[in-house]
């Protein structure tokens, strides 16, 4: 019993040692956000093809 113990003891210090290293190397992570795209006004579109259509 005093080996299962133990046992666990060891599994639960190394599962929190593990998480500690693995949170640290996850905010030491430079993240990057990629621009964005400029959507067209859908809008605006639809009556420069209108425009386009009438002047043809």
């Amino acid at each position: 019993m005093v080996i299962v113990m133990i046992f666990s003891i060891i599994i639960c210090i190394a599962v929190i040692w593990l998480t500690v290293i693995v949170t640290n190397k996850a905010y030491a992570f430079k993240h990057s956000v990629d621009t964005v795209d400029p959507v067209p006004n859908q809008k605006e579109d639809a009556n420069q093809n209108a425009r386009n259509i009438a002047n043809n």
